[in-house]
């Protein structure tokens, strides 16, 4: 018996217990594989043709070993342009041996699945979960990216935070996170922190029209 499978893309004759060099495949040596397109049976004068593959016939084969083919030379050329290259490329493949083929009733090899480690995700959703709890400190005049990214890195991610914190000490942190930060006057920032922390927004923004460059006019 045989016949005409898909196996990679290529399509091979095959017969029980011949060897077949396909494109590489996913597996590892001695691992059971079995293609499922199989496009034509034949045994003896009885032959079965797909539309365009048979319902429910598997060719089974096992993996003999991987390997490499032959070195195949790519040569390219432009006319009147200086141009060669020329390369060598060896083919990555497998050899498979075939093994029973059946038109009906065949049993598919069981895929090998990888083993999900749902532990690795957990550290991600807490992570996302504790970053959800900051406020923005943007909101603080003032306060920049670069600002508000040295505070939290400090531990003090929320207005209520800020308004515990005197301004010296703010001063302090913006330094040691960056000599950039230094110059970044903090002396009103508790008390724009502590109108948002209790969320009277029109105060703060008359607070902000009344400052100049962080400090009160």
């Amino acid at each position: 018996m045989y016949a005409i499978v898909e196996i990679a893309g290529q399509q091979f004759k095959v017969a029980k217990d011949q060897k077949v060099f396909v494109n590489r495949l996913a597996g590892e040596e001695g691992d059971e594989v079995s293609f499922d397109k199989v496009l034509l049976a034949g045994d003896g004068d009885n032959i079965t043709l797909g539309a365009p593959a048979i319902e429910g016939a598997l060719v089974g084969a096992k993996i003999s070993r991987h390997l490499k083919g032959d070195k195949v030379i790519v040569f390219k050329k432009k006319r009147r342009k200086g141009y060669k290259k020329k390369n060598g490329h060896r083919q990555s493949l497998t050899e498979i041996i075939i093994g029973d083929i059946s038109l009906k009733g065949g049993k598919k090899a069981a895929p090998k699945t990888e083993k999900k480690e749902v532990k690795a995700e957990e550290p991600k959703a807490k992570k996302a979960k504790a970053s959800s709890k900051g406020d923005d400190l943007k909101k603080i005049e003032g306060a920049g990216p670069k600002a508000a990214e040295a505070l939290v890195a400090a531990g003090i991610d929320t207005f209520a935070k800020v308004a515990k914190t005197s301004p010296e000490k703010l001063s302090e942190v913006l330094s040691e996170a960056s000599s950039r930060l230094s110059h970044i006057v903090t002396e009103t920032w508790p008390k724009q922190a502590a109108l948002a922390a209790e969320g009277k927004w029109d105060e703060l923004k008359e607070l902000q029209d009344r400052l100049d460059g962080g400090v009160e006019k």
